[in-house]
């Protein structure tokens, strides 16, 4: 007996002499791996070179007839997905990030160790296998391997399946399991990946520079939002997680860039919902020279292209409702929008009494401090956006509501600003951005007096921005757009968490 063969002889004899605990499946497992170290296994393997991947090979190979061999020897590897034994043969699913191939593992065509690793691998085991590709006498297409390496030994017994609502918890804290168990979940996050690529590209074919900007602000601002507050020790400071990065970016504009976008995260001290994470992604982009209406054109055209990314359609189901994304998206104003779903006029030439009666019986809840502005945006809220399906850019925001954007150019107490609405959610805000220093300085003077009177949300009063603006920024029109609400929309998902890999939630109860 050789060297080679003896070892071989020694790792067989310790993998089927392995000690068994029938009542505990990681035990079983946990002993298994115990026995390859013992005889000098490595159950955890540095690394295994494939000739190609499994969707490779079944496009190679889809003419094979049955019970033909290729005569072609290739490495595959993957994680075993099912195992069905039959006497002197076994049979094994092998899936990698492209697809699934049968492995067709027959005693006489391996030797004694591969035989041995292969009885005694469980699902959810990494293998590599090096064979021929074949067809079975049922049409199989497989390889039928001549060696069998384990690469990876796995611990933990995978579920047969994950069903109802008390496992969706579960899924979402191990999306590890769930994406391997649930091909339809790694696909949604597969169109993620292709939709901000799309928005990307988009942007950057129409003249547009990605860049990065702070995630510590010594200020809040940018949005109304309640930020999160950390403290940096060196400086001895206090620090917001951005809650946008608006007002970094338009710096850029002042600083003689024209078109510039970025594609990053953003954190807000809020409620968590199906629409809503503490921690999420939004593109923005700022152009030079434009104003609400032609970055509605460049908001339009992004949300189309991710769509084309994802499907060869502008037609879309959400989540029972066709809606189509082709075609022009009309632009509304809310007080017009208001006015329609109350049924009597809503806008600033009612007065504060009546208009916070409406807001009221609308449902809404109402402050002492609430302008006319703020009222007719409440009543907007409450009876009018869950409606409005088809894509529309709802315009003519109230002044009180818009501390960033221009205000209209022929209409009083209104700004120029869209808020982009499908399915009865948003999906975009866009302004004519404020380049006036002088009204921005009282717009932050309004706000710092809404966040003394409790507004925990108003912006922080930032005088290096208004300094930037004193420098002089162009006109300009500029876009938020919120990526995980827009991959839902494209992909039809009901939740946040559905299209967030690893969503944000309550801590777990550990065991002791």
């Amino acid at each position: 007996m050789t060297q080679k063969q003896d070892d071989n002889s020694t790792k067989s004899q310790a993998i089927q002499t392995a000690p068994v605990v029938i009542d505990d499946p990681i035990e079983v497992r946990k002993n298994k791996r115990l026995a390859l170290l013992e005889s000098g296994e490595l159950p955890y393997k540095f690394k295994f070179d494939a000739d190609a991947t499994i969707f490779e090979i079944r496009e190679r190979y889809q003419d094979l007839e049955n019970e033909e061999g290729s005569g072609d020897q290739l490495r595959l590897r993957g994680r075993v997905m099912s195992i069905r034994g039959q006497g002197k043969l076994q049979f094994l699913t092998l899936r990698d990030a492209s697809g699934e191939i049968q492995v067709f593992c027959r005693v006489n065509d391996v030797d004694e160790a591969s035989w041995a690793t292969i009885k005694s691998l469980d699902i959810g085991d990494f293998i590599g296998v090096c064979g021929e590709i074949t067809r079975t006498r049922r049409g199989e297409l497989s390889i039928a391997p001549g060696e069998v390496t384990l690469l990876t030994k796995a611990l933990r017994p995978l579920p047969e399946k994950f069903h109802g609502l008390a496992d969706k918890e579960t899924r979402y804290r191990q999306r590890y399991v769930d994406l391997v168990m649930n091909p339809e979940v790694a696909d949604t996050f597969r169109k993620r990946s292709r939709i901000l690529s799309s928005i990307r590209h988009t942007a950057e074919d129409d003249g547009f520079m990605e860049v990065e900007t702070p995630m510590l602000h010594p200020i809040p601002g940018g949005a109304n939002a309640r930020p999160f507050i950390t403290h940096h020790n060196a400086l001895d400071t206090d620090f917001y997680l951005r809650v946008a990065p608006e007002l970094n970016l338009k710096r850029l504009l002042v600083g003689g860039f024209e078109r510039v976008f970025e594609l990053n995260r953003c954190f807000r001290n809020e409620g968590m919902d199906h629409y809503h994470n503490p921690e999420f992604t939004t593109f923005e982009a700022y152009q030079a020279y434009t104003d609400l209406y032609g970055i509605a054109d460049l908001t339009k055209r992004v949300i189309q292209a991710a769509c084309l990314a994802v499907q060869d359609s502008l037609q879309i189901s959400y989540q029972g409702r066709a809606i189509d994304l082709s075609g022009d998206w009309p632009f509304r104003p809310m007080a017009e929008l208001a006015t329609e779903a109350a049924g009597e006029q809503v806008d600033f030439d009612r007065s504060l009494e009546d208009l916070r009666a409406l807001a009221e019986k609308s449902g809404a809840r109402v402050l002492p401090s609430y302008g006319k502005g703020k009222l007719i945006n409440l009543i907007y809220d409450q009876l009018v956006e869950e409606h409005l399906i088809a894509p529309t850019f709802v315009v003519e925001h109230p002044l009180e509501t818009s501390p960033l954007a221009k205000k209209h150019r022929s209409k009083a107490n209104v700004v120029e600003r869209f808020e982009l609405i499908i399915a009865g959610h948003e999906y975009g805000n866009g302004f004519s951005e404020l380049n006036d220093p002088v009204d921005q300085k009282e717009r932050f003077e309004a706000e710092q007096a809404a966040q003394a009177a409790g507004d925990v949300e108003a912006m922080g009063y930032d005088a290096d921005y208004v300094r930037a603006l004193e420098y002089g920024m162009p006109p300009a029109g500029g876009v938020g757009i919120g990526i995980d609400r827009l991959v839902m929309l494209l992909t039809d998902s009901e939740s946040i968490r559905d299209v967030l890999l690893f969503p944000h939630m309550r801590a777990e109860r550990q065991e002791v």
